[in-house]
């Protein structure tokens, strides 16, 4: 039996799906969003026309949604779209509520011929300024990157690494952008679904579990992710046993975080978990951060607390430096948007960025998807590379794909 939200979802597909089209069609930039644990969709559109970068110094930028690649450019400036039009929708409310205070779509089309226009629509080339993107990712070439990783650890240059692959997957011609959305929005509750379109950037479809920070009045938030086990058994979240190289891999993680505090002289935040968490048909161990920015007159801790984390250990590794210099000899693609940062900007006096994770970029005919596996000393390659497979899975399989390019 369809949710009531499943319901009331159904009913917005023709709309987003012409909004969609239109808007692609124009060139304008579009974001489409939902929080974790939220019944609202929220839509922003820039028609502008022009591919801003920006400073990502979120106490100062307007209402917008900020997208920044895992590879700093050379200025550190972000993608940026402005809230020229910005409104949400709330599923848990009939589409007729909502029709006075949505954009008319000048011409109705079906969903089939809006789904083809979108198609179309979607950006090919790749983003400029960053290095050329290789489609070719074996799976021998992920395990060899895993060896070198676990030998570099073991001579002590690193304490962790998450190397990275990207697979290339065929869209069949019935590719539906807004029924996916849909799927992912009714599959995984507890993440950040999001699509953005930028044409000179790309088109990028996601369902991150990982919130970076988030800054809603007074409170910051932020919180540590790693570990991976798929889910079994009829209560995974009380039955689950976790390794000690999980264990361990979460706790740098979370040290890091700490030690970021330390390095800007905080000292008053709460510490909840670590604790076992769903992500679609993931489970990961998860520790939450919290400051109030008022009480330790920090106001501009959500842009500072971005510049130390980004990018985080748990996409990197640690130390972070070493961790990225190796990852950028050693790895033979490049992450683009991946494992970068996405999230809507001063948005309802709210920020929220979440690492892009879970993630495909979406091109006409078919798609590319991402994923990384945190390597310790300990790590098994073949199992890293089953880990790797699961998280592709998350969003590959709601992208009506048929066989593998």
């Amino acid at each position: 039996m369809q949710s009531a939200v499943a319901i009331q979802f159904d009913s917005l597909v023709h709309y987003l799906s012409n909004l969609l089209a239109k808007n692609l069609e124009e060139g304008n930039q579009v974001a489409v969003w939902r929080q974790p644990k939220s019944q609202f969709i929220h839509v922003l559109i820039d028609n502008t026309g022009e591919t801003k970068r920006v400073s990502p110094l979120l106490e100062e930028l307007t209402s917008g949604f900020i997208v920044h690649p895992f590879e700093d450019q050379k200025d550190g400036k972000a993608y940026f779209l402005e809230a020229n039009t910005y409104f949400k929708i709330d599923l848990n409310l009939p589409f007729e509520d909502h029709k006075n205070d949505l954009n008319d779509i000048e011409e109705i089309r079906s969903v089939e011929d809006s789904a083809r226009r979108i198609n179309k629509s979607l950006i090919t080339e790749g983003i400029e300024g960053l290095r050329e993107t290789h489609f070719e990712c074996t799976r021998q070439d992920f395990i060899e990157l895993v060896e070198k990783g676990i030998e570099e650890i073991k001579a002590g240059g690193l304490n962790k690494i998450v190397p990275a692959k990207l697979k290339k997957i065929e869209l069949n011609q019935q590719f539906d952008l807004v029924k996916s959305i849909k799927r992912l929005i009714e599959s995984y509750p507890n993440a950040f679904v999001n699509f953005f379109h930028i044409p000179k950037v790309g088109s990028w479809l996601g369902a991150s579990p990982e919130v970076l920070i988030q800054t809603k009045g007074d409170q910051f938030s932020t919180m540590s992710l790693a570990g991976t086990q798929k889910v079994s058994g009829e209560n995974p979240l009380k039955n689950t046993a976790w390794t000690q190289k999980e264990i361990e891999e979460q706790a740098l993680v979370s040290r890091y975080i700490v030690d970021c505090f330390k390095k800007i002289r905080l000292r008053e935040y709460d510490e909840i978990g670590p604790k076992t968490v769903l992500a679609g048909n993931l489970l990961h161990l998860r520790s939450d951060f919290k400051v109030n920015m008022k009480n330790t007159n920090f106001p501009q801790l959500g842009t500072v607390m971005l510049e130390l984390l980004h990018p985080t250990s748990a996409v990197c590794g640690m130390p972070r430096k070493e961790a990225f210099d190796f990852l950028r000899q050693h790895e033979k693609f490049d992450r683009s948007l991946f494992a970068g940062y996405i999230g809507p900007v001063n948005i309802e006096d709210e920020t929220a960025i979440y690492v892009n994770l879970r993630t495909a970029r979406l091109m006409e005919g078919f798609a590319i998807l991402y994923a990384g596996a945190g390597v310790t000393e300990d790590s098994i390659p073949e199992k890293e590379w089953e880990e790797t497979e699961m998280k592709c899975d998350i969003i590959g399989q709601h992208l009506n794909l048929t066989a593998s390019i």
